[in-house]
């Protein structure tokens, strides 16, 4: 079943504890296996399994051995500058080093000075 804003959160914890035990199974862990990789309780993993909520602690936990936590990346990405940000900094971005040496000349200059 494809997830979506559609389904009542009960529909989605229930799928989601199905994938859980499709990916563990495909990995070759029993329930007890996974608990203990994962620090949690084998009682724990059986909730989550059978659509349960969980603490989001113990789902990290449960998704790091199950090698899932590269894909929470793709869930919600890092945010990075926007279009305006960027355009706003690019004014602002040196253009050149400086020495450090200011030059003073002998005469100052003004507006309108005509020689």
């Amino acid at each position: 079943m494809k997830i979506d804003a559609l389904q009542t959160d009960d529909a989605v914890l229930a799928e989601l504890g199905q994938r859980l035990a499709r990916r563990r199974i495909d990995m070759g862990l029993t329930q007890e296996e996974l608990a203990a990789e994962a620090g949690v309780a084998k009682r724990t993993l059986e909730r989550m399994e059978a659509g349960s909520t969980a603490q989001m602690k113990t789902v990290l936990r449960v998704f790091r051995v199950l090698d899932l936590m590269p894909r929470l990346e793709s869930l919600l990405p890092e945010r990075g500058p926007s279009p305006m940000e960027l355009l706003k900094q690019k004014g602002k971005a040196r253009q050149r080093a400086s020495s450090g040496m200011v030059r003073e000349s002998a005469e100052p200059w003004h507006w309108g000075d005509k020689k």
